[in-house]
């Protein structure tokens, strides 16, 4: 027997096509990275933003960018969050933001991949986020929101965010992959 984590999720309506603001305080833009070959950490960006366009007819139509303020780094842990803006990792003096801006949107049944551009450090490379509709809703104030999750995994290598320490019993400090997992809540707009 499969048990579910959370409620059914609801469908208020069947085609979500519209202009769409993230909604950033019922959202999560959070992080992942291995920390002495042991365990896992986990933090979030409290500051950011983002926008979408959904057609649902022609999904190639569809648009994303987010953008994320990196000194809003939390990771429960201040001394932490200091060394990851500091310019060991995101030099957030010279490199205050992370920029996501979509380049192809396609949809497969409850899979929307959505491929852009990762700007991060001075440095813009392409990924790809496959996201599941989680489903939508009117709420009480008689918007409409859509639901999405998605995940990806990047080598932060990639965008110039080499700082490690060697281990003595063999590995490193920090993993070279960080797992970004997006957690969206999106309110229609207009």
């Amino acid at each position: 027997m499969t048990e579910q984590s959370f409620d059914t999720p609801t469908s208020a309506v069947d085609d979500i096509t519209g202009d769409y603001a993230l909604d950033t305080t019922h959202s999560r833009l959070g992080f992942s990275v291995r920390h002495a070959m042991v365990t896992t950490v986990r933090g979030h960006f409290a500051d950011w933003s983002g926008t979408a366009h959904i057609d649902s007819a022609a999904p190639a139509n569809s648009s994303v960018t987010i953008t994320a303020q990196l000194a809003s780094i939390d990771t429960g842990n201040k001394d932490r969050d200091g060394h990851l803006a500091s310019g060991d990792f995101f030099d957030v003096a010279q490199h205050p933001e992370m920029t996501f801006t979509s380049t192809e949107v396609s949809h497969d049944g409850e899979t929307w991949s959505i491929t852009g551009d990762l700007s991060l450090h001075g440095v813009t490379k392409p990924v790809t986020i496959d996201f599941e509709q989680t489903g939508s809703a009117r709420d009480p104030f008689g918007n409409l929101r859509v639901g999405f999750e998605g995940a990806t995994t990047i080598n932060r290598k990639d965008w110039g965010l080499t700082y490690n320490a060697a281990l003595e019993t063999g590995g490193v400090l920090v993993s070279d992959k960080v797992k970004l997992d997006l957690d969206i809540s999106a309110i229609q707009q207009g």
